[in-house]
């Protein structure tokens, strides 16, 4: 049985690792937004802050239960979860798909809070460069154009056929 005073530090310190999987997702987020994006700061805190909670629960939350734990379904669940959070971001019209780009790092903001709750923080923090990085020095990359086998409209603003959004 553990005292008082080593339940309070190991609690503090999974706080200190929500902390840090808000404040690796608000890098995330803060790119969105200043693209304009529909999931910006409070949505990828969000969903890191919470695949982190789920990830520490599975991990530590049920120390005392004898049965057998698997906490690699925790992350298998955040997976699937994360993917109708992603599918809202995303809007298909006739010729152009935009969100793709938000979703996936909706998807990242997951991961992180997966990785930080695993107390795989330095990866996280790579991973959150690299993301960052990829967002906002790659766009020339991503490129826009139509969906396939469609024909690039000539009217209305060219913004809305951006695939990489």
């Amino acid at each position: 049985m553990r005292s008082f005073l080593d339940e309070t530090l190991r609690q503090s310190v999974l706080i200190l690792e929500l902390m840090v999987a808000g404040a690796l997702a608000t890098i995330l987020g803060y790119q969105r937004h200043r693209q304009g994006r529909p999931a910006g700061i409070r949505t990828h805190i969000m969903v890191s802050l919470a695949s982190c909670a789920f990830t520490i629960a599975g991990v530590d939350g049920f120390h005392d239960i004898v049965t057998p734990r698997d906490p690699a379904r925790i992350a298998a669940q955040v997976v699937a979860g994360i993917g109708f959070l992603g599918a809202g971001v995303i809007f298909k019209t006739n010729t152009s798909v935009r969100g793709l780009t938000t979703a996936a790092s909706l998807w990242v903001a997951a991961a992180l809070g997966v990785l930080v709750g695993a107390q795989l923080v330095l990866v996280a923090m790579g991973l959150s460069v690299m993301a960052y990085i990829t967002l906002s020095r790659l766009q020339e990359f991503g490129g826009r154009s139509t969906l396939e086998g469609q024909e690039p409209s000539t009217s209305g603003p060219t913004r809305n056929r951006d695939v990489d959004s």
